[in-house]
């Protein structure tokens, strides 16, 4: 069954929208890290491969020590290229005419701009906040309170807090109007309770499926039938960065247990609480 959101919390849905220049800086900040040092690399070698075409072009006599074979000459330059962005200068090799100095000098102004570049926006990824919030693998639909409800866990994977914690829960499923035509509807469900001042360790989140809610007289077969998927959003302030977080996560129907409850991770002693984090995703049958 498709998705509307990726486990990891992306979205996945696929948009036709065309790059643009002006979202580089977003669209670089939101890679991944094994993309974002591929990206870096890739530009790091183009840039270098077209100096050294100009430095080659300039002719043998531009630079001191060059080599008269054409494929050690383009080495040649090539890796004079890398001392000169950046700021190396083995002085092995010199430049000896106006053009040669004159892309050295462009050079060297590309690699001090380039380098500042990269290194505030490699410290922008590392000083950007991120949560570090564990989903129940699986959700559950039993009685609560003697009232059939949807329930999954989330916990805190660090040992700080997350302050005025909320979680929003949304039901995505299909649906048609009086005129036949298709198109998902969201709709919001209430939560025994929605937000906390403090968010810890775990927390039990849990939607009465009472005559209010969208999902009253729901069946396992309705939600395949309607391709329902349950949006979940997780928002609050971290205490160490105090900046806001967010985490996301979804459920699809075969993700739903019914009949099933969690297990108890929640153990007292006598001078404080201890939380099984290791459980936090098993379930038992009723």
């Amino acid at each position: 069954m498709s998705r509307d959101m990726n486990r990891q919390g992306s979205g996945a849905l696929k948009r036709n929208v065309k790059f643009q220049f002006s979202d580089a800086y977003h669209s670089i900040l939101s890679q991944s890290w094994p993309n974002f040092i591929y990206i870096l690399l890739l530009i790091y070698l183009t840039v270098n491969c077209l100096f050294a075409f100009e430095y080659y072009f300039c002719g043998p006599a531009a630079l001191t020590g060059l080599s008269h074979d054409p494929l050690q000459r383009f080495l040649d330059v090539f890796f004079f290229s890398v001392q000169t962005l950046s700021t190396i200068g083995y002085g092995h090799m010199s430049p000896l005419n106006l053009g040669a100095n004159l892309l050295v000098t462009l050079e060297s102004v590309t690699g001090l701009m380039g380098f500042a570049l990269v290194t505030g926006i490699i410290f922008s990824r590392f000083a950007r906040p991120t949560a570090r919030v564990v989903f129940s693998n699986v959700a559950v639909i039993n009685s609560h309170d003697g009232i059939p409800s949807f329930i999954f866990r989330i916990g805190n994977e660090r040992l700080n807090q997350i302050v005025e914690a909320r979680v929003n829960v949304v039901l995505v499923i299909d649906e048609k109007t009086k005129e036949g035509e298709s198109y998902r509807t969201l709709y919001d469900l209430d939560l025994e309770r929605s937000q906390t001042p403090l968010f810890t360790f775990s927390w039990t989140v849990v939607h009465p499926i009472s005559e209010k809610s969208p999902m009253y007289k729901f069946t396992e077969k309705t939600l395949v039938e309607k391709g329902a998927e349950i949006l979940v959003t997780v928002t609050g302030v971290d205490d160490t960065f105090s900046q806001t977080i967010h985490s996301r996560y979804s459920y699809l129907p075969h993700q739903i247990l019914w009949g099933h409850a969690f297990v108890d991770i929640l153990e007292r002693t006598d001078e404080s609480f201890f939380i099984d984090m290791d459980n936090i995703h098993t379930t038992r049958p009723l």
